[in-house]
């Protein structure tokens, strides 16, 4: 395809004559992915999936089209527009009413997200099944928590869970175990759309049976269209369901909590996001705004280049998004009916091989986040949460956390030990303990670190039996060298450099 001239090039207003060169190229580009999709359609047999696949199609044209247009005209958010929340727009926590409506719980559905692998800790598999605590899963935790209610409560709350290609094999395979538990599973799979050639503008995929990598789960933006084109969302209203409870299947502070859901119904709000206040350590993480009167999400890849710290300053943004969301199902039925949703779409270049002895090709995923959803429901905002409500488990520096004395468990939910003062401790180990199989090695036994505020340890460490970290915890291992903190060791306020291995007689 031409690339524009350097007129078009300019960051200011573009001419009569650029934009009607991308206009062209834009008609051009849909009108050639159009063809091969519909080509790509023909490849499917069976009449009854070629339908579903169509209307999955249809929904990733629309998305592709809205890329296209957005990319020629240049729709970026103008910053002069850009403000911090009004205070109708975001509640804090503690002003939500105390006097819990227990019966609202019949009302309630519980959804996970469940589209992601663990490659990034080194796993096989959905990440929802790595073990966290005690020998169980994200998922193990999340359905003693929905059994606890409703055997606690006398309520039947449907836990759901919305799988990608990724990983719907194992967890079919996986939720077999739960059979004889109080809580009713359901799944569906969000959507499987085709990676794009970033030269080309034209799919991977040739034909229904493509090699893996050619496809892509579209983010949980795509939550909306999934459920509804799966049948699930129709059930559940059918059945009385008003709240949609949607979070992450890796944040372990995602528990169903009375207050929200009590604040929900009695507030007639049709979506709330739950924000916690932003530390250093979160300045990428999607902040709520108010985008000319309306609530809105504002992501860092919408950031024009030069306002990158302007997004990132917790004195302007004090908030940013859990993701822990709350949707009422008809308002989510409403939306999806009139074609109302267009989220911002947040293009997420990859490179894939193509064969032996060539090189990688760059490939573009068009995705959306549910969290942008937020303007398109009535009386949408934010409730400022506490910061246990937002334990997301990325690394093993989280694993290690999740583990530790400084949390115990009750009913699946992890709850802060008494003994602790103040925020979680800082954790950052070093690459050496990236995947989850290299953490267990080096850390066989979990340290005590209830009074731990940070930790830092890089290179070739591993920690024994007993040991108790206190204060600031740093150790750096020299490329070549081995540090062995021995079985008991208190380490309180140091610095370990060098070289350390204690033979046991």
């Amino acid at each position: 395809m031409a690339t524009n001239g350097s007129s078009a090039e300019r960051k200011h207003a573009k001419s009569q004559s650029t934009f009607q060169f991308e206009n062209t190229s834009t008609a051009i580009a849909a009108s050639q992915m159009r063809n091969a999709l519909n080509k790509l359609a023909d490849t499917v047999p069976d009449p009854k999936m070629r339908k579903q696949f169509e209307t999955q199609m249809d929904a990733f044209f629309s998305l592709f089209r809205r890329y296209l247009t957005d990319k020629a005209k240049g729709t970026a958010v103008d910053w002069d527009h850009i403000h911090p929340p009004n205070p109708e727009q975001v509640i804090d926590y503690d002003q939500l009413a105390e006097d819990i409506q227990t019966e609202f719980l019949s009302k309630l559905v519980v959804l996970k997200l469940n589209g992601g692998l663990g490659t990034s800790m080194g796993c096989v598999g959905p990440k929802s099944v790595i073990e966290v605590r005690e020998g169980q899963s994200f998922l193990d935790l999340a359905v003693r928590q929905i059994e606890f209610l409703n055997d606690t409560y006398k309520v039947s709350v449907p836990f759901v869970l919305m799988n990608s290609f990724n990983t719907d094999d194992d967890t079919q395979s996986i939720i077999k175990k739960y059979e004889g538990h109080n809580v009713e599973i359901i799944t569906f799979n969000q959507s499987q759309y085709p990676r794009v050639y970033k030269d080309s503008l034209l799919p991977v995929p040739k034909d229904i049976n493509a090699p893996i990598d050619s496809w892509y789960p579209p983010g949980h933006g795509d939550l909306f269209e999934s459920m509804e084109n799966s049948g699930v969302l129709d059930e559940l209203i059918s059945r009385g369901k008003e709240v949609l409870f949607v979070s992450n299947s890796d944040n372990l502070g995602a528990v169903v909590d009375f207050k929200i859901l009590n604040h929900m119904i009695e507030s007639k709000s049709e979506y709330i996001m739950e924000l916690t206040d932003k530390t250093r350590a979160d300045v990428k993480g999607g902040t709520i705004i108010d985008y000319e009167g309306s609530v809105r999400l504002l992501e860092i890849a919408q950031v024009p280049k030069d306002h990158t710290e302007d997004f990132k300053s917790i004195k302007k943004f004090k908030y940013f998004n859990t993701n822990n969301i709350w949707i009422n199902l008809k308002a989510m039925k409403r939306v999806v009916e009139n074609n109302e949703l267009e989220l911002e779409i947040i293009p997420n270049a990859k490179s894939i091989s193509v064969g032996k002895g060539e090189s990688d090709v760059g490939v573009l995923q068009l995705e959306t986040a549910v969290g942008a959803a937020i303007r398109h429901f009535k009386g949408a905002h934010g409730v400022n949460v506490p910061r246990r409500r937002f334990l997301p488990v990325k690394t093993c520096s989280d694993l290690m956390l999740v583990k530790s004395d400084l949390y115990s468990l009750a009913h699946g939910a992890l709850e802060v030990s008494p003994g602790r003062f103040g925020p979680a401790p800082l954790i950052k180990l070093g690459s050496h303990f990236k995947k989850v199989s290299d953490f267990q090695k080096r850390v066989p036994y979990i340290p005590k670190i209830v009074e731990l505020d940070h930790l830092t340890v890089t290179g070739n460490v591993s920690l024994g039996k007993g040991v108790v970290l206190k204060g600031t915890v740093i150790i750096v291992c020299s490329d070549g060298q081995k540090i062995d903190i021995p079985n008991g060791s208190i380490l309180e306020n140091v610095v370990i450099t060098g070289n350390l291995s204690i033979l046991e007689h």
